[in-house]
């Protein structure tokens, strides 16, 4: 029987009783009068407990389609199984259940898959970190365009160069190229549909007029997408520095130009006096005399300067034998001053010469480092004014032989003094003064230096004179006496010191 049945069945009990008349003192009436009022107690709180189990039941179903229509994924929801009978057939906890148990393992699966996420992102901040560290490495500056011509990316060399002109309260993104031509470039790469690369060579001013050269690679990059991206780059400029191979190519052309004036001055007078001596016009001896003194002069000059190239460019190709002995540095300049000593009276310059008393051992090439002494003494010379002094020392200085060629000449500044060895270079403020190639003290360090593996430095004061100063190892008296007796021949190295 149900429970509203049974609810029934009591209130019809307790109705026939109070009908039939049935009082208090009628036992079996009085029982069955209390026997409905409790049955009707019971049924109340029955039918008011029933009640709550239908609400919560439906809670609970309610609960379950939310799990499944917000947290399960189509495919999942199409996997539950089909329930036979009516949908009340299964009961909403088991069924909460079971849409509970599906969502914790997709839960788990998607656990995993935030896990895989984490790995890739942090392998590929890892790449690009390593991508942004070599970007920023490169020397040369680097800039990133994109398909509008703005500035996307710039590393320091290039910040420093745009900084250079624009300040440094301006942010990269918001400068713009100052160079007429590299921005003409890329505009015109920016237009291409195509990849491609272009390189010239362009100029760059700063503010302050100095004019920098670089050799600019613009790459154009496939775009992406046929839609325009702002934030994509889409051309890529990498600059490198050519002052260097500039000013190289600029001394070089100076350096044709003086070896060729160098060989057309002699050479014009060389011809000049062939012919008057060929036409027969000079019959006086005396007259002839003086023009074949002349051409051998003009000869011998035309020898030194070949000689100078070609040692030079034998030196530094390493090919030049070197013949290394032991002997006196003493004897060496003492030879090299009675070279000097005409060309010092021809100007009206005192020549002195202060040789320490010791006997300075050197193993060296004789005929090598007599070259570079008379080059050091010729140069003091040339650039001292007549009345001026030109003075030859040596001494010992700890383990080496050092002698220095001083004079009261023009002196040099600070930037001739570290650009006075460099080969072809020229004072230009002296060089009315004096003819040459520049080719006299660059010799002369290498045959110091990559020869006899000593030193060549410069002191010098504008208009108070400049002293060159020259050391070279000592050859004890240990090493001379097992030293080899003939003549030692080694090929000279240009890198290597001897």
């Amino acid at each position: 029987m149900s429970l509203l049945g049974l609810s029934a069945l009591s209130v019809l009990c307790a109705s026939l009783a109070v009908w039939k008349g049935f009082g208090p003192e009628s036992s079996w009436g009085w029982g069955l009068a209390v026997g409905g009022a409790v049955a009707l107690a019971a049924s109340w709180v029955l039918t008011r407990l029933v009640c709550q189990e239908q609400t919560t039941l439906r809670y609970l179903e309610a609960l379950v389609e939310r799990v499944e229509k917000d947290f399960l994924l189509p495919s999942v929801h199409r996997e539950l199984p089909t329930l036979s009978g009516s949908p009340g057939s299964l009961p909403a906890v088991e069924k909460l259940t079971k849409a509970f148990t599906q969502l914790r393992a997709r839960l788990e699966e998607l656990e995993h898959h935030r896990a895989s996420l984490e790995v890739r992102i942090r392998r590929v901040q890892s790449e690009w970190q390593q991508i942004y560290t070599i970007l920023t490495g490169i020397p040369e500056p680097l800039l990133a365009i994109n398909e509008y011509g703005e500035l996307l990316w710039a590393n320091p060399p290039a910040e420093a160069l745009l900084e250079s002109e624009t300040g440094r309260d301006r942010p990269v993104r918001a400068q713009r190229i100052k160079c007429p031509k590299l921005a003409s470039l890329l505009q015109n790469m920016c237009e291409r549909k195509t990849a491609g690369s272009r390189s010239e060579e362009v100029e760059w001013a700063d503010p302050k007029g100095t004019v920098r050269f670089y050799r600019a690679l613009v790459t154009r990059l496939v775009p992406s997408t046929e839609q325009a991206d702002p934030g994509a780059v889409s051309v890529v400029a990498l600059l490198r520095d050519i002052g260097d191979q500039k000013a190289l190519q600029k001394r070089h052309a100076e350096f044709v130009s003086s070896v060729s004036h160098e060989m057309k001055t002699p050479l014009a007078g060389i011809k000049a006096y062939v012919e008057l001596l060929a036409d027969g016009d000079v019959e006086d001896p005396e007259t002839q005399q003086e023009f074949f003194q002349t051409i051998a002069a003009q000869v011998e000059r035309l020898q030194r300067l070949v000689e100078n190239l070609l040692n030079l460019a034998r030196i530094e190709a390493g090919v030049v034998q070197v013949r290394k002995q032991a002997h006196s540095l003493n004897e060496i300049l003492e030879e090299a001053f009675r070279v000097v000593q005409p060309a010092a009276e021809a100007k009206q310059i005192r020549l002195e010469a202060d040789l320490s008393q010791l006997y300075l051992n050197v193993y060296v090439d004789r005929d090598l480092l007599l070259q570079a002494a008379i080059n050091l003494l010729s140069n003091a010379v040339k650039y001292t004014p007549a009345g001026g002094r030109v003075t030859l020392r040596s001494r010992l200085e700890d383990q080496y032989a050092q002698f220095e060629v001083e004079d009261t000449g023009v002196g040099l500044s600070q930037e001739d003094c570290q650009r006075v060895f460099e080969k072809f270079y020229r004072v230009h403020k002296d060089a009315h003064m004096a003819s040459g190639t520049g080719l006299g003290l660059p010799l002369a360090k290498h045959i110091v230096e990559d020869v006899h593996g000593g030193s060549i430095a410069v002191e010098s004061q504008l208009g108070v004179g400049s002293t060159f100063r020259v050391r070279l190892p000592l050859l004890s008296r240990s090493w001379d006496s097992r030293a080899p007796t003939p003549e030692t021949a080694e090929p000279a190295s240009a890198g290597t010191p001897a």
